[in-house]
């Protein structure tokens, strides 16, 4: 490992992410875009078909079903997201997201990790309640309300705590999401959402397999140079429980005061790398947009605000490496009117806008 950080430029990381993401070089078919190698994420319900989109040759049209693919699976993962994966992938994926501790288990919890705690509800034995729960109620189509419901009266009632919201007892929101996946859930649909048991599934995961060293490679195959507590966050766990994991062959780089690592066999690849003048319109929780190097990603603070919002974010208009605006969208009928927030150079966004009308359904078009 060399003993100083190698020296590496934002367009450099940028334009090498680019490439890893596919898009520069589109891909024929669904199926091969290399992202679902990690999983490319479905929220807001209905963002997955322009991500996929953006990195295909023809882009999907309101007919084609990326779930019917017997290849592709939609399954609460990574933070207890909505993502479409690979389906030969997903029993080593629930291995990765299984906690390998109690202390892991809580940090997968994230926002409900101190209600849960408070009651018994953020130890690793939660999950494989739950997840055991899950496999034994799910027998046919359910929507969330009716899996929640059927879990909840199988399972303890310290993992039930009162929602204020909701009025009334029911399992931890985040603990069912978190636990899905190992109790074999697969999502169906938007409106309604409907859960559905995976064909063939073998169970949840035995404890001792868990480990997250192939998941974090993955990873960093798309988003170097990261930081072990960027790794971490996208995994959805403490940078504790992710680093037994951490894979060997990091080695050091700085992208000005920033220090991160980086796989020693991209290392070349992120210093050939060059800016590709290509123009994307990208939807919210875009994989570009779900790195933690948000600073390195947007450098403008007020860009960052309006990008990455608690509720309602919008997508973005990437040149380049640069995200140069935001947009959003109205829709009567079949026409499509996308708005667009310009914060940097304009570009011409015709032919990507031409592309999410297809997306959309949309005959006609207009920017503003």
């Amino acid at each position: 490992m060399p003993t100083s950080a190698i020296e590496l430029t934002r367009e450099q990381v940028l334009a090498h992410r680019l490439h890893a993401h596919g898009l520069v070089r589109r891909a024929g078919t669904p199926a091969e875009v290399e992202l679902l190698d990690l999983g490319v994420q479905n929220s807001p319900p209905g963002s997955l078909p322009a991500a996929l989109s953006a990195r295909l040759a023809a882009p999907l049209d309101p007919a084609a079903d990326t779930e019917g693919d017997p290849a592709s699976t939609q399954v609460w993962s990574h933070r207890g997201a909505p993502h479409l994966h690979r389906t030969a992938d997903l029993p080593a994926l629930a291995a990765a997201l299984w906690p390998r501790d109690d202390a892991d288990a809580a940090a997968r919890l994230g926002w409900q990790r101190a209600r849960l705690a408070e009651v018994g509800g953020a130890a690793r034995s939660a999950f494989r309640t739950v997840a055991d729960a899950v496999r034994a109620v799910l027998t046919g189509a359910m929507t969330k309300g009716e899996l929640s419901a059927a879990v909840t009266a199988a399972v303890p009632a310290e993992l039930s705590p009162y929602c204020s919201p909701c009025g009334v007892h029911h399992v931890g929101e985040q603990l069912l999401r978190v636990a899905g996946l190992a109790g074999g859930v697969r999502l169906r649909g938007s409106r309604p959402l409907l859960l559905e048991p995976i064909p063939g599934w073998p169970g949840p995961p035995a404890d001792d397999a868990a480990g997250t060293a192939a998941l974090q490679r993955t990873y960093l195959r798309f988003f170097a140079p990261s930081t072990g507590a960027e790794i971490a966050g996208f995994l959805g766990t403490s940078r504790a429980a992710a680093e037994p994991d951490r894979p060997e062959d990091l080695v050091p780089v700085r992208i000005g005061r920033r220090t991160a690592v980086a796989p020693a066999d991209v290392v070349d690849a992120l210093r050939a790398a060059e800016p590709e003048p290509v123009v994307r319109l990208l939807p919210p929780s875009d994989p570009w947009l779900q790195s933690r190097d948000r600073e390195l990603l947007v450098p403008d603070a007020s860009l960052r605000k309006a990008i990455w919002r608690p509720i309602g974010s919008p997508g973005v208009v990437l040149s380049g490496v640069d995200v140069v605006g935001v947009w959003r969208t109205r829709q009567q009928r079949r026409a499509l009117r996308i708005e667009v927030d310009w914060a940097g150079p304009r570009c011409d966004v015709g032919p990507e806008a031409g592309r999410l009308a297809v997306v959309r359904g949309a005959a006609d078009v207009d920017v503003v």
